[in-house]
């Protein structure tokens, strides 16, 4: 996704119209004090929440996986458009939660769920285009004191600032991303071995699963550089593979494009889910922790459908903010604790909305009233 993302690297930020009121209230919370209160109560309601179990999270991942591949298998053998389109979203939903758990993997410990990034790079990341290098080292940006909102942050923009335009556009760029990572392994990586120019142009900018256009990565050092290449390589051989056998044949047509088409649902959903993870009203102001909170979101039961797109934890996303060492499955155990234990007055509270169409209908409101 990150490389298609520099169409909309114009998008207009200034604060006219309408959005003005969005960029005040944002300016307003960005001085935030840190609520010091709720920060400690959730450190202290947690503690015993941190252990990450491998037991859970073999299982999940290897189910969902389990689940989507052979929805997908469906979805090309179905004897009717009907039937591969049920089975494509099915497809899509799986897979999307096993992909997700690259958010997991810039979190835990790998000594805690020993061989785990090893087995999802070969079971979800490289068949998906999607090894975790291009989120290790990349998402932690996003979480740093001073970094989280400002042009520094390669998983964040000012949506709610923006021209209404920007928000189909944001959707059109995922849809188009199973093309894009084709392209970056199977015809830019070969190509950056041999230009080094060029592999400079890759490492820095089409190397991230980013949104912020502005953003250039690093190249990596040590073991983190040796893990790079080892999964770079198999990603590329993968996609030139991919590309070889439906060239030739060996795979049909139609089974190659339901493969674009399901991938292509899966990184749609993971866009709309990222519309709705933060409220994007902070244009470049360092954020204290309790700010940050606030400009994302949570989305707990009773909404049952944030299970389907926001999976793995996501639906926790602002107590993530709070706690982003605390493992996925026990964000809801550390929700339903620490939102008894706080008065009805406390900001924890204000992190909270109730489903998907609350949160696109304010960020939409937001940029329609922009002139």
């Amino acid at each position: 996704m990150t490389q298609l993302m520099d169409t909309v690297a114009t998008l207009d930020r200034r604060t006219t119209g309408g959005a003005d009121a969005v960029a005040a209230r944002a300016a307003a919370r960005a001085r935030i004090d840190d609520d010091k209160a709720m920060l400690k109560a959730a450190a202290d309601l947690t503690r015993d929440l941190n252990a990450a179990n491998p037991a859970i999270y073999w299982t999940d991942m290897l189910a969902s996986a389990a689940i989507g591949y052979a929805a997908l298998v469906a979805a090309i053998m179905a004897p009717s458009v009907g039937w591969a389109i049920v089975a494509g979203i099915i497809s899509a939903l799986a897979l999307y939660r096993a992909e997700s758990f690259i958010h997991e993997l810039t979190h835990i410990k790998h000594a805690a769920v020993p061989g785990f990034r090893l087995g999802w790079n070969l079971i979800v990341g490289i068949p998906l285009l999607t090894p975790s290098f291009m989120y290790e080292g990349v998402h932690n940006l996003h979480h740093a004191r001073t970094r989280y909102g400002t042009v520094e942050d390669p998983e964040y923009l000012p949506l709610a600032l923006m021209k209404w335009w920007t928000l189909p556009v944001f959707i059109l760029v995922a849809a188009l991303a199973p093309v894009a990572l084709l392209v970056r392994y199977a015809v830019l990586t070969p190509l950056s071995v041999i230009f080094p120019p060029l592999r400079r142009v890759v490492v820095a900018r089409y190397s991230g699963l980013q949104i912020n256009p502005s953003f250039r990565r690093r190249a990596p050092e040590g073991e983190a550089r040796s893990l790079w290449h080892r999964l770079e390589a198999g990603a590329s051989v993968y996609a030139i593979a991919l590309i070889a056998l439906t060239a030739t044949g060996i795979i049909p047509l139609k089974a190659f494009l339901i493969f674009l088409a399901v991938t292509s649902g899966l990184a749609v959903t993971n866009q709309v889910r990222t519309l709705v993870a933060h409220l994007w009203e902070n244009e470049g102001e360092v954020m204290t922790v309790t700010a940050q909170y606030l400009d994302s979101v949570n989305v707990p039961p009773p909404a049952v459908l944030p299970m389907l797109w926001a999976p793995v934890g996501l639906r926790y996303h602002a107590l993530h903010h709070l706690l982003p060492g605390l493992p996925y499955h026990a964000l809801g155990t550390a929700h339903r604790r620490i939102t008894a234990a706080l008065d009805a007055d406390s900001v924890y509270h204000k992190g909270s909305y109730k489903g998907l169409p609350v949160l696109v209908t304010r960020l939409a409101r937001s940029t329609i009233t922009r002139r």
